[in-house]
């Protein structure tokens, strides 16, 4: 199994809309995805990837043997932030628990801190996905802090957590 990132392309909107219209997923995002996620929903997501500014927006389809199974983006902050990464991802389902998204996660913090001035990637998790914390951790960032009642999801008030990776660390 080779679990590579790269640039998206159009012809990966099925493979994304079909990863992406699964409600455990989405649970596991941030709000404003459509439900069902259609074809169309992913060739609009992914002109607006390959229209970005290559240096603010890092946005990759993660492949196992060259299928497209989910997305992973790294998004530079502004202002003071302005070397600093936020880090998003998913796969589809079936194939979570493989070490996939620990390896895609490696991957892209490789390629960004090799080919920009970034010097910090984060991400916030929801407090309850384990799965995507024991991903972070095994890729080598280090767990900051809860972030307590950060947000609210499916209605509920829920407690995120702050995981970082330096490039001094990489």
């Amino acid at each position: 199994m080779i679990v590579k990132i790269r640039k998206w392309q159009l012809s990966d909107a099925a493979d994304l809309a079909a990863a992406l219209s699964n409600r455990k997923i989405q649970n596991n995002l941030r709000d404003g995805l459509p439900y069902p996620y259609t074809e169309q929903d992913g060739k609009e997501y992914i002109s607006a990837m390959l229209s970005s500014d290559e240096n603010e927006t890092f946005a990759f389809a993660i492949t196992v043997d060259n299928k497209v199974i989910g997305s992973i983006g790294a998004f530079r902050q502004g202002n003071i932030h302005k070397q600093t990464c936020e880090l998003g991802y998913y796969i589809a389902e079936e194939y979570w628990g493989k070490g996939i998204m620990t390896e895609a996660v490696k991957q892209i913090c490789e390629y960004v801190f090799n080919k920009s001035n970034i010097i910090r990637i984060y991400a916030e998790p929801f407090a309850y996905n384990t799965a995507s914390c024991r991903v972070l951790e095994k890729a080598g960032f280090q767990y900051e802090g809860t972030l307590r009642s950060n947000a609210v999801k499916n209605g509920k008030v829920v407690d995120m957590k702050m995981y970082s990776y330096l490039k001094t660390e990489a």
